[in-house]
C-alpha cells in the first residue's frame, strides 16, 4: 500500500513539473538537457530498450546527474498527458528535489 502511495506522488509531481514546463520528455531532448547541464534529475523507463538505459546512465554519471530506473513507458508518457516515453529529466532544482525524496522513499 505504502508502494503505490509513493507511485501515486511522483506521478503527480511529475505532471506537475510537466504543467510548469519543466520536464524534457524523449531520448533527444533528454540528451540535450543533460548534455548542456540543465537536467536536475533523469527517470528511464524500466520496460526501455537495454541500449537506452545503458547509453543515459553511463551519460548522467558523466555530468554526475542523478538518474532512476522507475516506472514504464506508457505510465510515464500518461502522467505528463503523452505517449509512451523511455526518458525524462526535470530541469527546475525544486520539482527535482521533491521526486528524488519520493523515489528515494
Amino acid at each position: 500500500m505504502i508502494k503505490l502511495v509513493n507511485n501515486q506522488r511522483i506521478y503527480s509531481l511529475l505532471g506537475l513539473a510537466q504543467r510548469a514546463g519543466r520536464i524534457k520528455s524523449g531520448i533527444f531532448l533528454s540528451r540535450q538537457a543533460i548534455l548542456k547541464k540543465k537536467a536536475k534529475i533523469v527517470i528511464v523507463a524500466e520496460d526501455a530498450a537495454n541500449n537506452t538505459v545503458r547509453q543515459i546512465i553511463t551519460l548522467c554519471k558523466r555530468y554526475e546527474i542523478p538518474v532512476f530506473v522507475y516506472g514504464k513507458k506508457e505510465e510515464l508518457g500518461s502522467c505528463l498527458g503523452k505517449g509512451e516515453r523511455s526518458v525524462l529529466c526535470v530541469t527546475d532544482s525544486g520539482f527535482a528535489e521533491a521526486i528524488y525524496k519520493a523515489l528515494k522513499g
